[in-house]
């Protein structure tokens, strides 16, 4: 039986799935689990691509000695981190991670020197956020930018490492903020402010697109299934909102919860306009010529450092069940705020605002928990009426998919201040949505309604009722206050 397998690689930890379709539903099995994380050196934060290249090659020997001799391969990773190559395909850096704090503000700097920030927003349709790679690619060093022959993406990178062959994945490379809406290809103008050329990037690629098989260096030695190479929706939230399990009618949205939570629906053609700006609301391509309209929201980053910094001692169930125990809403972050981006110390941080702010102190990792859950569901209740108002529809259903599924408490929470149906699951949807476009690519599935209709039959999703909440929009506006408030001080 033949497989298809996704690498799918997010910022805390990556995977290898493999899966078989039989009877319109989907079987999934885990081949290979991976950490990942960024380090830092000499006050920058980079990641290790040789380490993660190694951990694919792992995967693919552990398929190879379970039975799979032949698949399809599709990886997806997070967005807007790059790669500088040479002439001779050599890496130029070590690359950046997209926390390092080299781009702060680089934003401010870019629009004041080169080009008006509204007009990137026109032309992009994309959010400003301080480490896009418009950004990013705006402080980098400029030797190696014009020794550069190649610009990819890290999944771009990944793929060439398997391949040989230079690809600019669209649904990532929209991440970028580089990409024309109307042209549907890097702006001109945008590229002339960074001082780089349009041949620097590869032709873009779509998703579905066949790349054909690994290169004859790994191939020759035998440990690796014969592997026909898929190009996935690279951007891991591309490949997730594929796995999302709506095989109804009903208007719906979506979170892809992990280190980030990223808010939005699913759209035929983009949403750029003077209001969607200024919500900063992002269009970022799909699969299949859909659009993502969706806000980034910090997601589980916080929780995430929270327990490392507690080394560890609990799991993130644990620490979920017992914030359920504490006092709800006692404390509240505005979770978007810079200042929780890549703190020295996320415990001090979410300390030091409640201090600030007048706030009770969260004195046990319980309590930061329970601070980060209403803080994050209340960020979804603001996104959510923005989003409605935005897209002028009403939605009936939330999907909550990912890892951030798992979080019974803040699905809970979620459903009960935005008063709708939350679905969660499948947590593997970035993998699932993966394997999913290959198994179009391969024409075991005809399109995308029929694969959300396998993956439905195949992970029930479970379903969080709403409860009344009296006081829903007296929460919401003690935490605007909060969040209103820090970006008064900032502008000031």
């Amino acid at each position: 039986m033949r497989h298809a397998i996704a690498v799918d690689i997010g910022a805390s930890s990556g995977r290898l799935v493999a899966a078989t379709l039989a009877e319109g539903k989907l079987e999934i099995s885990e081949l290979h689990r991976f950490g990942n994380a960024f380090t830092e050196r000499e006050g920058h934060d980079y990641w290790d691509m040789d380490s993660l290249f190694a951990e694919i090659l792992t995967g693919l020997r552990k398929a190879k000695a379970a039975g799979i001799d032949s698949c399809t391969l599709g990886i997806d990773t997070w967005g807007v981190d790059y790669v500088l190559l040479g002439e001779e395909g050599e890496r130029l850096h070590d690359v950046y991670a997209y926390r390092d704090a080299r781009t702060v503000g680089a934003a401010d700097r870019l629009h004041r020197e080169k080009i008006d920030r509204d007009a990137v927003y026109a032309k992009t349709g994309i959010q400003e956020l301080s480490f896009n790679t418009l950004y990013q690619l705006y402080v980098h060093d400029r030797d190696q930018l014009d020794r550069a022959e190649r610009i990819l993406l890290v999944p771009d990178y990944l793929y060439y490492r398997l391949t040989g062959l230079f690809i600019n994945e669209a649904t990532n490379a929209s991440t970028t903020q580089m990409l024309n809406l109307r042209t549907r290809d890097f702006d001109e103008d945008l590229l002339r402010a960074l001082g780089l050329k349009r041949e620097q990037f590869a032709e873009l690629t779509r998703p579905g697109a066949l790349l054909g098989g690994l290169k004859s260096e790994l191939t020759s030695s035998g440990e690796y299934p014969d592997c026909t190479v898929v190009v996935a929706p690279t951007h891991d939230t591309a490949s997730a909102v594929v796995g999302v399990p709506a095989a109804e009618d009903r208007s719906w949205a979506y979170i892809s919860s992990g280190t980030w939570s990223l808010l939005g629906a699913e759209l035929d053609e983009p949403r750029s306009g003077e209001a969607q700006r200024e919500a900063n609301y992002t269009n970022e391509w799909g699969a299949y010529g859909t659009f993502r309209f969706l806000k980034n929201i910090m997601g589980l980053w916080m929780i995430q450092e929270v327990r490392r910094e507690h080394g560890g001692e609990q799991s993130f169930a644990e620490l979920a069940e017992l914030a359920e125990r504490e006092e709800g809403f006692r404390s509240l972050v505005p979770c978007n705020d810079d200042r929780f981006l890549n703190p020295s110390g996320m415990t001090e941080e979410i300390r030091a605002f409640c201090r600030e702010s007048g706030q009770p102190v969260p004195d046990t990792p319980a309590r930061l928990a329970r601070c980060i859950f209403d803080s994050l569901a209340l960020t979804y209740l603001d996104a959510m009426r923005e989003l409605e108002r935005l897209t002028d529809r009403r939605y009936e259903v939330l999907h909550i998919v990912g890892g951030g599924a798992n979080n019974r408490l803040l699905s809970q929470l979620t459903a009960d201040l935005l008063g709708i149906e939350v679905r969660t699951g499948p947590s593997e949807a970035t993998a699932i949505g993966n394997i999913a476009v290959q198994l179009i690519a391969a024409g075991a599935l005809p399109d995308l309604p029929s694969a959300r209709r396998a993956i439905a039959a195949s992970f029930r999703p479970a379903v969080c009722f709403p409860n009344p909440v009296a006081d829903r929009n007296e929460l919401l506006e003690r935490w605007q206050s909060l969040t209103h408030n820090r970006l008064k001080e900032t502008l000031q």
